[in-house]
């Protein structure tokens, strides 16, 4: 498992929408990338930074925050704690 540093933290993007609110079906082409994942790690943070999140927590993120990276074939995002815009 990642174990993020100062006040980074991993998340596990959500399942993109298969189908729309109206039932229709989305192409893999036409899909929007995910700004909702659930947190798996949270680093220890900074002196200026204390971390909010928690492991756990589902968060809303921007569209082109972090890093994606893939473990063992699992996508995850390493962005920093400020690139979260909110917990749900």
């Amino acid at each position: 498992m990642i174990k993020p540093l100062a006040d980074r933290v991993v998340v596990e993007p959500s399942a993109a929408e298969q189908v729309t609110a109206s039932g229709i079906y989305i192409p893999d082409t036409a899909k929007e990338k995910p700004q909702r994942g659930k947190v798996v790690a949270v680093g220890t943070g900074t002196k200026e930074v204390t971390m909010e999140v928690k492991v756990g927590d589902v968060v809303l993120y921007g569209k082109y925050a972090g890093t994606e990276v893939a473990i063992d074939g699992v996508d995850y995002i390493i962005m920093r704690q400020s690139d979260i815009l909110g917990i749900i």
